[in-house]
């Protein structure tokens, strides 16, 4: 089984490159932002707190993002794989989600980190605000995330590394050219 991480601050890139990863090894996407949507959307009792959490700029708490991941890797047994987008964003997560993969047998078999610069991401989100209208790229709230990547969700990068599962790769440049970069480290754990 193939279980990715995917990394970078709002704006790298993540679920672009995730969409083509999924095409090319058939993985199963679990993207908390994604998740958080669909509960939104739904109206359920988390959804209206998350909505509230995420209107107001800040993370959703551990354990709802947990038990919400929990349930969604348990429905999708039969997945050749998973790649997570947008979690663990704290070293915390990242300990929990290990512990649960690795009593499932199935660990996370590497992750892959997009560098962008904060120049570059404020560039991209602006234009995606444009198209989207997406609440959490209005510019405070932006601001706001990628000021938490920063100071919270790199620190996971560490975690990882010390495991050998980090590959840094250039988030820059052709969409193309970044995910054959993405799927050269893949195929090399693959074959490895």
């Amino acid at each position: 089984m193939l279980n990715l991480v995917i990394f970078g601050p709002p704006g790298a890139g993540k679920g672009t490159q995730s969409e083509k990863l999924i095409a090319q090894y058939g993985l199963h996407h679990i993207s908390t932002g994604d998740m958080f949507r669909a509960h939104i959307k739904n109206e359920t009792e988390l959804g209206k707190k998350v909505n509230q959490i995420i209107a107001d700029g800040n993370l959703v708490p551990d354990s709802i993002t947990i038990s919400m991941l929990e349930q969604e890797i348990n429905e999708h047994q039969d997945a050749k794989g998973f790649i997570f987008d947008g979690f663990p964003r704290t070293v915390a997560q990242a300990e929990a989600l290990d512990q649960f993969l690795e009593s499932n047998g199935q660990p996370i078999s590497t992750v892959l980190a997009l560098d962008v610069s904060e120049e570059e991401l404020t560039t991209r989100i602006a234009k995606r605000q444009e198209i989207s209208g997406r609440a959490d790229d209005a510019a405070d709230k932006l601001k706001k995330r990628i000021e938490e990547y920063f100071s919270k969700t790199i620190h996971v990068l560490p975690y990882y590394e010390k495991q050998g599962k980090l590959n840094k790769i250039d988030g820059i440049g052709e969409i193309d050219e970044i995910f054959g970069n993405l799927s050269n480290v893949i195929d090399k754990h693959q074959v490895g």
